[in-house]
């Protein structure tokens, strides 16, 4: 009896670790908002990519390692620190931004809308343009090497991210940062699957990506 209340116990510390404040978590977006939009949209064509309905994991996974500087972005890195940013309001804000579903339809307008609201709408459509490239031989080197951890739509899986719907620029500046050492792909320091692949694998992944996004009816 004394064992399964220890049991409980820990269950109940275990669970109330993990309480999320989405309330909270938009707050600190306030921050996030600079750079990324304040839906989680992204921004500057991919400059700074999309995180709105990304894995909470992944969000936190990636905040963790901006703070470590197991992954270096220097921008990142100060909004990072505990001081800035608890575990707490990692947390928070991971769950937040995964939260947020943007549409994959264009929008319809008013004739009373202005400008401003027009842009605000599309900004924030989850639709990207059609990346070139041979997309049967990139669907063959995706759902060969890439489906165990993004999953086979590309929609990602736990810690591992959410490839579909993501700016197809900062797709392929990670995937140069992989190649180049300066990014670890598939908890490698080193190396990883994107080495073994040509320049032109790697265009057609993206092609192949950006054709089996899924559009919301």
């Amino acid at each position: 009896m004394k064992a399964l209340f220890v049991l409980l116990l820990l269950l109940g510390l275990c669970q109330s670790g993990q309480t999320q404040n989405l309330e909270r978590g938009k707050e600190i977006n306030g921050t996030c908002a600079g750079c990324h939009g304040e839906f989680g949209q992204g921004g500057k064509r991919g400059e700074y990519p999309r995180i709105a309905g990304q894995h909470q994991a992944h969000i936190m996974d990636q905040l963790r390692a901006f703070r470590m500087r197991t992954r270096v972005n220097l921008p990142m890195f100060p909004y990072t620190q505990e001081r800035e940013l608890s575990d707490a309001d990692i947390v928070d804000v991971s769950a937040y931004l995964a939260s947020i579903e943007l549409p994959t339809q264009w929008p319809e307008f008013k004739d009373s809308d202005d400008a401003l609201t027009r842009l605000t709408a599309v900004d924030k459509v989850m639709i990207i343009p059609r990346a070139p490239g041979n997309v049967d031989n990139g669907r063959v080197i995706f759902q060969k090497e890439c489906v165990t951890c993004h999953a086979r739509d590309g929609m990602g899986r736990g810690k591992f991210p959410r490839l579909v719907g993501q700016y197809s620029s900062y797709l392929r500046k990670q995937m140069d940062a992989f190649v180049r050492g300066e990014r670890p792909h598939d908890e490698e320091e080193t190396g990883g699957i994107l080495n073994q692949l040509k320049e032109q694998d790697l265009q057609d992944l993206l092609a192949y990506l950006t054709l089996i996004q899924v559009v919301q009816p």
